[in-house]
């Protein structure tokens, strides 16, 4: 990848700072409790939610990039791609976990990553309902934002998988059948995964390993840079890179990582 130069870097990172607080307000002032519920699934009984308020963070968001940054790109999962003339692409998610937010469960986000030359360089994660962010900085690093306070991440240094903390989530995706090809894994998963609230309990040194099934791109590129930079790593299913979206793991360590893609290969 090109190097961005620190000029660039500065810029693109106090305008993703300045979000949060941009996006809590319009949530708080003009949304919240004004939401409407479709179901976008093609599929006969399938169930894929969205509601106005997705549509409505995802528009404001364009709209403030457009200003900042007219030559970038855009990719949203609620409207078109907008190419970037800039090599600078924005990969939005407005609500992960639409689900969790139509019953009213904290743990929903806003998810926001920028690339350059297709690869993510910065990410940040929103949680309007627990008043606080998870961003990287300019220097490698990752941060949690609570209170204006920043506190650094780092992952667990634990490499034994028996007393690592394991959350994953296969419900609806993986059959009963394909679930007891990997029994020595689902045992190990005794801890709940909350969409991307689990990455960053990752970052934070509170889980090991995150399991998840058939992501978009916009849920996994802000969290490759979030994890990277606070020393885990993030693969598919497979070993390869997670930038394509599916399933994938992210864990804290190589040792760990290389022992949970071995108990899933039954099901690749």
């Amino acid at each position: 990848m090109d190097k961005i130069n620190k000029k660039d870097q500065l810029k693109y990172y106090k305008f993703l700072n300045s979000l949060p607080k941009k996006l809590n307000n319009l949530y708080f002032r003009k949304l919240k409790g004004k939401f409407k519920l479709n179901n976008k699934s093609k599929k006969k009984n399938g169930f894929d939610p969205v509601t106005n308020i997705d549509k409505a963070i995802e528009f404001f968001l364009r709209k403030e990039i457009k200003k900042k940054f007219p030559k970038d790109g855009i990719v949203g999962e609620e409207f078109e791609t907008k190419k970037s003339k800039s090599g600078f692409s924005w990969i939005i998610d407005p609500i992960d976990g639409t689900r969790s937010f139509i019953i009213d469960t904290p743990t929903w986000s806003n998810l926001i990553s920028i690339n350059y030359k297709n690869v993510p360089i910065f990410g940040l994660v929103n949680f309007p309902m627990l008043k606080k962010y998870y961003i990287t900085g300019t220097k490698k690093t990752s941060y949690l934002v609570e209170n204006n306070k920043f506190k650094k991440l780092k992952v667990l240094k634990t490499n034994v998988l028996n007393r690592s903390k394991v959350a994953g989530n296969f419900f609806g995706w993986l059959s009963l059948n394909e679930q007891k090809k990997i029994s020595k894994l689902t045992r190990l998963m005794r801890y709940p995964c909350s969409d991307a609230l689990s990455y960053c309990q990752l970052c934070e040194g509170k889980l090991n390993v995150v399991i998840q099934c058939y992501n978009k791109i916009w849920d996994i590129h802000p969290m490759i840079p979030l994890i990277e930079n606070a020393g885990g790593l993030i693969t598919t299913w497979e070993g390869k890179d997670p930038i394509v979206g599916g399933s994938v793991v992210a864990s804290s360590n190589k040792i760990i990582h290389k022992k949970i893609l071995k108990l899933l290969k039954p099901v690749v």
